[in-house]
């Protein structure tokens, strides 16, 4: 039977959410968009920054109004005044930054990725749960108000047995960037990829089949990469991303009664239709935005996790955090792509 409307959006508003006092660690480019978003949206307290470079945190602290700057993570982390570290560091310091704040008895919110793979993730997952402290990748677009209807859709079953799901996400980078650094693990797949992966693993778990295809960059990194996956049951899921050029970023989840098409860039604030075969399509509209209009979601709904004495949130398990990084292990796998630190299955030393 075709439905006749969709759910509304469940997010509280994000002002609503209880004040956590919030120590960035890594004053980059994500972090000036996250802090400009909770200054802006919500109650939350940027109270300290942290940098290896005294002046860099100090230029941060200036700029946004944030009362302490420390010249080490050391420092950050052991603040008195931090009830939570906002790891933003480059992808390669991801697990030992968190590892730093949960040693400190912080909780942690770790940008995407959580880890540069699986074993990084279950080992924080793991220090997390005997610390007692909360810890969640910054997957800040399951915290969306369009992801939570998406999600009541796909639990009232809506779309009926979900078949396929295709996304893709492509960007443009100034030679410059950090994706081109293969000692920062750079490639599409970290920055731009995951956010494909992560709503394959989000709606149809871990694949039981997948090959990979990808094609070099000159500077050592990977300038794209494809892959097709089947799943228990039959469903099967295609995602592509690259550093070529932009793309429209579109993501599809196809079912046997309906079909969910989310407005590219399908990651970011926005409307989606779903369709039916008689020809109906329901709409969800909401503005469109950027990072400035939706970073400051997960920060409200950590807060209130938090708050609630939880260690997690159900938008972006730390379960699913390494379900995703397992799929990105395996296309890494497929195409000889080594992180630095891990072991070259090749026998061939890991990169410096």
């Amino acid at each position: 039977m075709t439905s006749t409307f969709l759910p509304e959006s469940r997010v509280p508003d994000s002002k609503d959410a209880p004040t956590l006092r919030w120590g960035i660690m890594g004053p980059g480019w994500i972090a000036e968009r996250f802090t400009e978003s909770i200054q802006a949206h919500t109650g939350q307290v940027i109270a300290a920054v942290g940098s290896r470079s005294l002046s860099r945190s100090k230029t941060f602290a200036e700029t946004f109004n944030i009362p302490a700057a420390y010249g080490s993570y050391e420092e950050l982390a052991a603040a008195p005044d931090v009830d939570i570290v906002y790891v933003c560091t480059p992808h390669t310091g991801h697990h030992a930054a968190a590892l730093l704040a949960m040693n400190a008895g912080k909780h942690v919110l770790i940008e995407k990725p959580i880890g540069l793979n699986a074993d990084q993730a279950r080992d924080i997952a793991a220090r997390a749960e005997a610390s007692g402290v909360f810890a969640a990748e910054a997957m800040w677009t399951f915290f969306l108000p369009k992801f939570d209807v998406i999600r009541q859709i796909l639990e009232a079953g809506t779309l009926g047995t979900i078949t396929t799901v295709s996304a893709e996400y492509g960007e443009h980078f100034d030679e410059t960037h950090r994706i081109f650094n293969p000692l920062l693990a750079g490639g599409p797949l970290l920055d731009l990829g995951t956010y494909p992966l992560a709503l394959v693993t989000e709606v149809l778990g871990k694949p039981s089949r997948l090959h990979a295809l990808g094609q070099p960059h000159e500077s050592g990194v990977t300038a794209q990469l494809s892959a097709v996956m089947q799943f228990d049951g039959g469903a099967q899921a295609v995602v592509n991303t690259h550093l070529h050029n932009f793309t429209p970023t579109a993501a599809t989840i196809v079912g046997s009664e309906a079909t969910l098409s989310i407005d590219g860039p399908f990651n970011m604030p926005g409307g989606f239709d779903v369709t039916f075969p008689d020809g109906t399509r329901l709409r969800h509209s909401e503005p469109v935005g950027g990072h400035f209009e939706g970073l400051h979601y997960e920060a409200a709904a950590v807060a209130r996790a938090i708050a609630g004495g939880n260690t997690f949130v159900d938008q972006r398990t730390l379960a699913a955090s390494i379900r995703t990084l397992e799929v990105a292990d395996e296309i890494r796998s497929q195409l000889g792509v080594v992180f630095p630190g891990e072991a070259d299955p090749s026998g061939l030393p890991a990169p410096a």
